[in-house]
């Protein structure tokens, strides 16, 4: 864990915490609270304004603000005896990040990181931002001025203050329900083209990715692209995917030497990163280029994969078997040093023939691409480019380049790692299954199966007890209840790895966390899901989960997940409310297509009427089938196999009664709506019949 305070001096309230976030901050001399009881109840024993500052651990921009004014004495004078001082996680509190992120928003300012708020004791914001430097800069004030300014406002004018909290709060309730007045209306396959190519003519032409700098990654915008480009909307969609994944791939925003991506890119050109990196990216990531190898093979997307899954397994995974949520962009106090490269470094660290190709190769030079002299490492000449221009063949540069790689690879094992966040969030646990489920169906690696499904069984043991999913996990403990993206990047996850291992229990979980989120988060009024358990008594304004953004709605996942149980088990009711809500959100998904990716995954999953195939024979003679299927790009269609002879579970009793072996053969019965077409037992024509044009 990088800790941006000194470890010395008195250790304040948050060194009891269990978020490593928190604990980064147990020695400012800041009166911090967590969020809770005992903070906000002060607030109103003392008459005193909330200051809450929300980020995490590997932001970078929240250690700046920390080293410049959490851990000066005299900022923190005026924070202890102006404000209640709340520090937050985002990650463990995504519902209050939602909530308080509105403010910056309708004061006309961009959101992020850290998050500095300012609330009346009963939450009711009046001014917010996000980083506040320590003087007047960049065009904002100076964090302690603008504390002594607040704290004056609020002894002298305070009835200018709670007008301006009600005219926020007002704000956030419109915010927090925003486009659940438009009329419901049903979306169709053309809708899916029109979105994608709405998309489409957002993606940079020559680098990729939507947009210039700064530059983040939007797998679920990407991949809602390849699905309108399987129906019927032009190789254009196709290619600005691929552009986009290619350029990625090979630039700094992925770690050329560890695998893995970072946040994002500060230019246009997928250069230099913010170098931290997180669960949810590498997920959603891992995903996509994995649907890519279905849609055309290339070695550079297994190469991607492999090595993602690879960083995931060393960096990421804890013992038991579950995933991490974070690691650092810093280290030693200096953004990337782990991971930038001097042209001295490389030489010292190899014999010359291979450091000259490496140098060539990433195109590291004694000015550098990054600060003070150092090169973020970027396939500048492809190895084909290399061996043409030094005269060597292909295998011989690859070979050399592959053994160059590892020897510095293991070189910066050496230098002191970034920290990490080792938090266990069970949705974001979720999204990584359901990213190494689907690899392990592409690749035909079962091993990444075996991997995601010892996540799978950690959360389902740690944090789910069968009515209440837990948010977090730390040292031990299983903490905070779950929000609706934990129950719906959970059930998302578990319908994927069901169908990459067909171990009924995955799905049986599935169903069972569907079914409390209904009773938990369904708001039947308005048609929509809220983000926090209906109930929750610390929240200004109800908050409903609507847009995705760097990583899905749980509103988005959930409907994902209703609709696959719904191919997978034959039961229509889990179709009922996808059905409602994607048709609510309609006219926000059509006009706003940028801000309900996922949500369209979603939908475009339902347009194909619960599609599924299910196999029907032994594991040996329905295998060259499954093989076969799994090659192909039908993202639609959910796969569901059982043993020969085993019991049915109730839960599988309509999907599998009456499909049974033809002549003795594996067979493979694919559904659309509930009703199923004359048996496959071929490979190959099961293959064309799954990559047939939607609608087909």
């Amino acid at each position: 864990m990088a800790a941006p305070s000194s470890p010395s001096g008195p250790t304040n309230r948050l060194g009891q915490e269990p978020s490593p976030y928190l604990r980064q901050h147990a020695h400012n001399p800041v009166d911090w609270f967590p969020w809770g009881e005992e903070a906000l109840a002060r607030a109103k024993a003392e008459d005193k304004p909330i200051l809450l500052s929300v980020g995490y651990s590997a932001c970078h921009w929240c250690h700046v603000m920390a080293h410049e004014s959490f851990e000066s004495p005299e900022t923190a004078r005026l924070m202890n005896e102006g404000f209640i001082n709340i520090k937050v996680d985002r990650e463990e509190r995504p519902d209050l990040d939602q909530i308080y992120q509105g403010v910056v928003q309708l004061m006309g300012q961009g959101g992020g990181w850290p998050l500095t708020v300012f609330l009346t004791p009963d939450l009711k914001p009046f001014y917010g931002g996000t980083y506040f430097p320590p003087n007047d800069k960049y065009g904002r004030p100076g964090f302690p001025r603008l504390l002594a300014s607040l704290r004056d406002a609020w002894v002298n004018k305070q009835d200018e203050i709670q007008k301006q909290a009600r005219l926020f709060e007002e704000g956030l309730g419109e915010l927090a329900s925003y486009g659940l007045d438009a009329a419901p209306g049903a979306l169709s396959a053309e809708d899916v083209v029109a979105i994608a190519r709405s998309m489409a003519q957002q993606v940079d032409p020559v680098h990729g990715g939507f947009g210039g700098a700064p530059k983040f990654p939007n797998p679920m915008n990407l991949a809602l692209m390849l699905r309108g480009w399987r129906r019927g909307g032009g190789a254009a969609l196709k290619d600005g995917v691929f552009r986009t994944l290619e350029r990625m791939a090979l630039g700094g925003i992925y770690d050329q030497l560890g695998g893995g991506f970072h946040r994002y890119s500060v230019d246009e050109r997928w250069l230099v990163p913010h170098f931290e990196k997180m669960l949810y990216d590498n997920a959603q990531l891992l995903h996509l280029y994995a649907q890519a190898q279905q849609v055309e093979p290339r070695p550079l997307w297994r190469k991607v994969v492999e090595e993602t899954v690879e960083y995931v397994r060393r960096e990421m995974t804890d013992a038991g078997g579950a995933f991490y949520a974070a690691q650092d962009a810093d280290s030693e106090g200096e953004e990337g040093k782990f991971f930038v490269w001097r042209p001295e470094q490389i030489q010292a660290a190899l014999p010359e023939s291979q450091s000259e190709l490496v140098l060539r190769h990433f195109r590291v030079t004694p000015a550098g691409n990054f600060e003070h002299g150092t090169t973020v490492l970027e396939v500048v000449l492809p190895s084909a480019e290399l061996a043409t221009q030094c005269g060597l063949s292909l295998e011989h540069v690859d070979r050399e380049l592959a053994a160059a790689r590892q020897t510095l690879f293991n070189a910066r094992e050496q230098r002191v790692k970034p920290g990490r966040d080792d938090k266990i969030l069970s949705g974001w646990n979720g999204l990584m299954i359901r990213g190494l489920a689907l690899a392990a169906r592409v690749f035909e690696r079962p091993d990444w199966a075996r991997q995601a499904a010892a996540a799978a069984d950690f959360v389902l043991a740690k944090l789910w007890n069968g009515t209440r999913l837990a948010r977090s996990y730390q040292d031990g403990q299983a903490r905070i209840d779950g929000f609706l993206e934990d129950y719906g990047d959970l059930s998302s996850g578990l319908t994927a790895l069901y169908q990459a291992t067909f171990d009924v229990q995955y799905l049986e979980a599935a169903e069972a966390l569907v079914r409390r989120a209904v009773e938990l988060f369904w708001d039947a009024e308005k048609a929509a899901w809220l983000t926090a358990p209906r109930g929750q008594k610390d929240l200004v304004v109800a908050t409903y989960g609507l847009f995705d953004n760097a990583f899905p709605s749980g509103a988005s996942t959930l409907a994902e997940a209703q609709v696959e149980l719904a191919a997978l088990t034959g039961d229509k009711r889990h179709l009922e409310l996808p059905e409602k809500y994607v048709a609510r959100m309609r006219e926000g998904l059509v006009k706003n297509a940028m801000g309900y990716g996922y949500l369209g995954l979603a939908a475009d999953a339902l347009l194909d009427g619960a599609a599924g195939v299910t196999f029907s024979g032994a594991r040996d003679a329905v295998a060259p089938l499954l093989a076969s299927a799994n090659r192909v790009y039908a993202p639609t269609f959910a796969f569901g196999w059982r043993e020969p002879g085993a019991p049915v579970p109730a839960l599988l009793k309509d999907i599998f009664e009456g499909r049974e072996p033809v002549g003795g053969r594996g067979a493979a019965y694919l559904c659309r709506g509930f009703v199923c077409e004359r048996p496959l037992t071929d490979a190959e024509a099961l293959a064309q019949r799954l990559a047939a044009p939607a609608g087909a």
